[in-house]
């Protein structure tokens, strides 16, 4: 299964991770997209709260361009630059780079969409 991730007219796509924290968020998108309005941060990610919490899985990881974490456990993150930090990996956008995640997520605020990506089931 697959997180699709939408901004505007541009749809990305996510695998995610085998941890409990990963199999929550997907739990939680069965349900329904999830909506979340984000901000850069420190230049290297986008972050918005989830509007809940999830079960945090968090241990000290380093992170780049494409990957989609849980921050304190209600916080989701979507990488274009590096951080190594004590939080839990969600899932990759496949095929990222920097530069498309700059394009896609532009400047400022985004509203971002995550859903499955009921292709992939």
């Amino acid at each position: 299964m697959k997180i699709q991730i939408a901004v505007g007219d541009a749809v990305l796509t996510a695998t995610p991770e085998n941890n409990p924290s990963a199999e929550a968020f997907l739990a939680l998108l069965q349900e329904q997209p999830i909506t979340v309005e984000m901000s850069d941060y420190a230049g290297m990610e986008k972050v918005g709260s989830l509007g809940t919490s999830l079960t945090r899985s968090d241990s000290q990881i380093s992170v780049g361009a494409g990957d989609v974490v849980l921050y304190q456990g209600n916080q989701i993150t979507i990488y274009y630059g590096t951080n190594s930090w004590n939080f839990t990996k969600l899932a990759h956008i496949d095929g990222a780079t920097k530069e498309n995640l700059l394009d896609v997520l532009g400047d400022g605020n985004a509203s971002v969409v995550f859903s499955i990506d009921r292709d992939s089931r």
